[in-house]
């Protein structure tokens, strides 16, 4: 026998719920914040040469924002995408597909645009 509250923390039929919701407002406010200082730096890279270009990406502080912003684009589009298979796919094995090709989308663009950022901050 089981109380109101003890079904409510069940989190309903699919053993999960809020996390979701919760993970994509927070990687929302942090890809916001985060896009602004990224703009910042784009805008005062504007009409500089290559050497002065690499030389700003190479800076630690500039490589780590351009990483977290990369980590948190990646992994809001990431949750979204999956939000909208769930949502308007509606056979199982299609959507187990989607998902999955969306997962490994999701790391092949974050990995790539990582790869990208760590050559040029580690001077290579």
């Amino acid at each position: 026998m089981r109380t109101p509250l003890g079904r409510v923390r069940g989190l309903g039929s699919a053993r999960s719920g809020t996390e979701h919701f919760f993970m994509q407002r927070v990687t929302a406010a942090a890809t916001l914040l985060l896009s602004v200082c990224f703009i910042v730096i784009v805008i005062s890279l504007a009409g500089s040469s290559y050497e002065a270009a690499k030389a700003t990406l190479g800076h630690p502080i500039v490589a780590v924002i351009i990483l977290l912003t990369l980590l948190s684009v990646t992994t809001h589009m990431r949750i979204g995408m999956q939000v909208i298979i769930e949502d308007y796919v509606h056979d199982e094995g299609k959507k187990v597909l989607c998902i999955i090709a969306n997962t490994f989308f999701t790391v092949a663009v974050g990995l790539a645009g990582a790869f990208a950022v760590l050559k040029i901050s580690l001077g290579g």
